[in-house]
This record gives structure tokens, sequence and C-alpha cells, in this order.
């Protein structure tokens, strides 16, 4: 399995390196027309690499019981055209094709995958995605030839139609550093918060990234840069968010992102793996927070955070005994999930899981309580296990048999 990644120049470096990581799947897609409501469908979405190298979509109401086998229930998708890089919402499917320059709006009809609408979206590499509102989807990202400019769409999806777009005045990277990333936005009334930092190209086959953490305020819908804050506690704030989670707001509405210094991200494992904080109302960094993830009984980095509720989240840690380097990190099963407080600013415990596998997954839903966690084991297949956040207590689920060789994603597909 190999993942792609949108990087050049450094992050043609992040592209060559997790090409040896990850295989970012791709889609296959027939077209309709006319619009189709799918509202009131399934629940929930599982994507499926296949042992043969084909890939799955499958909608599903339930993952607490049963057993699938993608190859009868699933829709069978064109590895040429689309990968698992997407946006799930109220039944459809959003993914930027980057050969065509125009992203798409796909549903599930009749075990196929539709196009529903399309958009043209040129020069435009996604780095994180935001639903500004119902039908409001804000995309930030970079500029497809070098990766050095800032850039935002704003898109109505009912219509798919295009409500504003331009650069952003986030300053480019200069001097060592060749290219950058951002890894969260936050909308909060009209400041807009983005997370971002710098690469440097060290070799054809090597790169590595600033110390230090930057989260740029702008003001909404303007995009007028107001101030820019920066932290060296860690760098690489987030990820890619169309391939994992990687922030939330908790009910009081403080916001949480995890950075992602490890060797399959950010490349700089000397500084730790830790959780950040802006708390509700505020606008800078709440200086006196962090959780120090990669010092504690972790003692790794992770990648990936949810949020389960009353202050409490899921992270998904490595173990650097287990593997080697980037090119057995996705297929030797090394993953732990660990349960953090947030309020405590502690890890509490691992989880009692079988070790799993896949760099970077989009795998864990939560909903009334229970966190339904997607699991590649080695040993004991692929199923997704519940864990109950009320009784602390974990049981299996659905199983993905048959030619499933990884859940890549799961999603909520409906309210």
């Amino acid at each position: 399995m190999q993942e792609k990644t949108i990087y050049k120049s450094v992050k043609k470096v992040i592209l060559l390196l997790a090409v040896a990581i990850l295989s970012l799947s791709i889609y296959s897609c027939s077209q309709k027309h006319e619009h189709t409501s799918v509202l009131g469908g399934k629940n929930y979405s599982i994507y499926i690499l296949g042992k043969n190298g084909k890939e799955y979509i499958i909608e599903t109401n339930a993952l607490d019981s049963g057993k699938i086998l993608p190859e009868k229930q699933g829709a069978i998708l064109d590895v040429k055209t689309m990968d698992r890089d997407i946006i799930v919402k109220d039944g459809s499917y959003y993914h930027l094709n980057r050969k065509k320059a125009q992203l798409s709006k796909y549903n599930i009809q009749n075990d196929s995958l539709y196009t529903i609408a399309s958009i043209p979206l040129k020069d435009f590499s996604i780095e994180n995605y935001f639903w500004a509102g119902k039908d409001s989807l804000l995309l930030t990202g970079l500029d497809i030839k070098d990766f050095t400019q800032t850039k935002y769409v704003l898109i109505e999806t009912g219509k798919m139609s295009m409500l504003s777009s331009g650069n952003l005045a986030i300053p480019q990277p200069s001097g060592k550093f060749t290219s950058m990333s951002i890894g969260f936005v936050e909308l909060r009334k009209s400041h807009l918060f983005i997370g971002y930092t710098y690469h440097q190209q060290l070799s054809s086959s090597n790169y590595t990234t600033s110390d230090t953490t930057y989260i740029a305020e702008l003001g909404y819908p303007q995009m007028k840069l107001l101030k820019i804050n920066k932290d060296t506690r860690s760098t690489y704030p987030g990820g890619i968010n169309t391939v994992q989670s990687y922030s939330f707001n908790d009910e009081q509405n403080n916001y949480y992102f995890m950075s992602c210094p490890g060797i399959a991200l950010g490349n700089r494992p000397d500084l730790p793996t830790g959780i950040f904080r802006i708390k509700a109302g505020a606008e800078s960094l709440d200086k006196d927070y962090f959780i120090n993830i990669s010092s504690s009984v972790v003692k790794n980095h992770a990648y990936g955070m949810w949020y389960l509720g009353n202050n409490k989240a899921i992270i998904r840690s490595e173990r650097k005994d287990l593997f080697k380097g980037l090119g057995d990190h996705y297929s030797t099963a090394h993953f732990e999930f660990y349960l953090i407080d947030l309020a405590a600013a502690k890890v509490l415990k691992k989880l009692d899981l079988p070790l799993d596998k896949g760099t970077r997954r989009e795998c864990v839903i939560v909903k009334d309580n229970i966190a339904y966690i997607a699991v590649n084991s080695s040993t004991k297949g692929n199923f997704v296990w519940m864990y109950n956040v009320e009784t602390n207590s974990l049981k299996k689920g659905l199983e993905l048999a048959g030619n499933t060789d990884f859940i890549m994603r799961i999603d909520k597909l409906n309210p």
C-alpha cells in the first residue's frame, strides 16, 4: 500500500517518503447529471483497500455487529481517478481530482459512485477543509507548482458554486525553507485561525521542518491578515484533515489541536508530539497549556486525535520499537490508542486494543458515548471495536472480511 501526498519541492520529498507509507486510494466515477437526494440514507461510510489493490466504499447502518465483504457489498472504485482524501457530509462525498483540476460531489447509487456536480478548482492543493456553514465549505490549500502560496476557496455545496476565492497573506517560505503546509483551520465569528509551518528540503529523499508552530489570525470573510502567533514547544501543527483528524472543539468551545513532528509527517522527531489549546473566546494559544505526549507514558510520537466528550480524547500513537523506518511504517502493526484527559492535561491509559497498522487513517467515530474504532490487526483481523466511554469497556463490533486488507477510513455519512 502506498500513500500519496500533495507536496512538491519539500512536499515532493514528503511524497516520496510517504509513497512508501500509505496508499491513497482511488475511486470509480460514473456520471449522472440529475441530482439525487441521499438524505435519509445509510448512517456510516467505510473506505476499504483490498488485498488485490482494489478499493471500495461501503455504506452501512450499523458498526456494532455483523460481517461485510467489500467485494460483495461495496461500490468498487476506479483507482485512476479518485482516492481516500475525501470530505464526507450529509450522504455525499467531495473530492478534488487534481488531473482534471475540479472538485466534484458524489454519492453512491445502485452500488456505484455517481458524480452529482463539479466545479473547476485550478492550481489548488487542498490542505484543510472547514464547514463554515451547513452548505458552506471553506477549503485552504497551496499552489501546486511550488507549494509556497497559501490560498482559499469558499464553495456553496448545494449548487456547487464558488462564493469567493483568493490568496492568503500568510508569509511564504524564505531562506532555507522551500515549502509549507497548513495543518488546521478554526473559525470563531469574524476571526479565522490557520495553523501552519515551513519545510526544508535536505536532499532528494529527505526533508525536515521548522521548529516553530505558526498560527495566523485573519479577519473573516475579508481574509485580511491580523497577526501571527508563534510557538516552539512543538511543530507541524495538525495535518491534512481530508486524510485524518487532528483537532476539535469541546463543549465549552475550547479548541484543541495536535502537533505531529514524528518521522511520518514533520520529520522533526527531536521535538515532542503535543496537544495545544486555544481557550474559548481567546485569540491566541494558551501558553500555559501543553500535553507532552512523547514524554508521557506513551513515550512515542502520535498521529491523529478524536474527541470523546466530557474532556476526554483518543490519540493514535506509533511504537518506534516495532518498525524499522518509513519503509515499513504503514505495513507493520505498531499503532496503539491512548485515552487523554484534557482537563487534567495528562495521558490516562492505553486502550486494550490489538496493534493497528496504517500510518494515517480516519478511524474513529463517536456517537452516543460510544467510540467506534477501526483497527487493522495482523493477527486478529479487521474490526470496528466499540469503546464505551461511560463504562470504560471494549468489545468487537463489525468485521470487515473477504478482500479487506486495510480499513482506510470510517465516517458518519448522515446525521
